[in-house]
């Protein structure tokens, strides 16, 4: 569908730490920085596809952005509307209009609830319906999401994973949402499943106009799914632009060797294709290296990345790059 011009979402300089518990001999308690200065905005109607190794902030970011998470600091806006500082009760009126889809369909869908109560709950919490109308909501929903009525007096237990993540899907679309958050919402089902949910995402996306920011670890789905990319290293943004711009023309030594690492369709391009290998493991979030995040791994660090910390910049088109060696 056509993207529209006006921004719904803005993340400003978000910074979400974590401080960790003291141990018996420590003085003071280590700070995780789990996200760390990142910013982007979507727009009404885009996907913005979040895309990583494990680890790197990719969930947290989305949790701190609906305020599961309390922000440390910086700015998130919703239709213009600062939201980063609202408590509770005030953030009611936003809950309606941004959602999450969980990565774990198992996990995520109380036990002990029937699937309409499930799907039911947000409109009791936001008291959207009752009775009849009520009834007839769940039902539309389930239909929705290609499940059955008759469904609904069953229990998460008696579903397949797919299935589950279908309940999860209708009962974040109960509020009538403008935004939500996918945070690797097939990594857990079967790769069968996982082209049939992500096609009844694009169609409600179609359908209902909706905003989604996808996070996930495979390439090759965020680049069918996004209008925008961006990739975080160790809690920050490291290169954002459009889907074809990235893929066409990726210019930071992360993003090449994430790419290289990916599984391709064709055999005969992937057994040409050269895989980039990273030295080392990730460095710990807790006590990074200094500078860029990035440097201990990159084959082309210089000495300015031990130094400082590479912001994004503009390189043409949209495209933003945070790399000393990237002009």
């Amino acid at each position: 569908m056509p993207v529209a011009s006006e921004t719904l979402v803005e993340v400003k300089n978000l910074k979400k730490h974590f401080t960790l518990t003291k141990g018996f001999f420590s003085k003071k308690a280590n700070v995780l920085k789990a996200v760390d200065d990142v910013s982007f905005s979507i727009k009404k109607g885009e996907t913005f596809g979040l895309v990583g190794e494990s680890g790197c902030g990719k969930s947290t970011t989305g949790r701190t952005l609906l305020k599961l998470y309390e922000p440390t600091s910086g700015h998130i806006l919703f239709d213009n509307n600062p939201i980063e500082n609202l408590k509770h009760k005030e953030m009611l009126p936003f809950r309606k209009k941004m959602q999450m889809i969980f990565q774990d369909p198992y996990a995520s869908l109380d036990p002990r609830m029937t699937v309409a109560d499930i799907i039911g709950d947000p409109l009791d919490v936001h008291r959207i319906a009752k009775g009849k109308e009520r009834i007839d909501r769940i039902n539309e929903l389930i239909e929705l999401v290609g499940l059955k009525s008759d469904h609904l007096n069953r229990y998460p237990h008696e579903f397949s994973g797919g299935q589950r993540q279908r309940i999860g899907i209708a009962r974040a679309l109960a509020v009538e949402p403008e935004f939500i958050v996918c945070d690797e919402p097939i990594s857990a089902l079967d790769v069968s499943i996982q082209a049939q949910v992500v096609n009844m995402l694009e169609e409600l996306q179609e359908k209902f106009g909706l905003t989604y920011l996808f996070i996930s670890h495979d390439l090759a789905m965020v680049r069918y799914l996004s209008h925008k990319i961006g990739v975080m290293y160790l809690g920050s943004l490291v290169e954002v632009a459009e889907a074809n711009e990235l893929y066409t023309n990726m210019q930071h030594p992360y993003t090449k060797a994430l790419l290289s690492a990916s599984l391709l369709p064709d055999p005969d391009m992937a057994e040409k294709s050269e895989r980039i290998r990273l030295k080392g493991d990730i460095p710990s979030p807790v006590n990074p290296p200094s500078g860029c995040a990035f440097r201990t791994r990159c084959p082309y660090a210089v000495g300015a990345c031990s130094e400082e910390k590479p912001q994004l910049k503009d390189i043409g088109n949209g495209h933003q790059v945070a790399c000393h060696v990237v002009t």
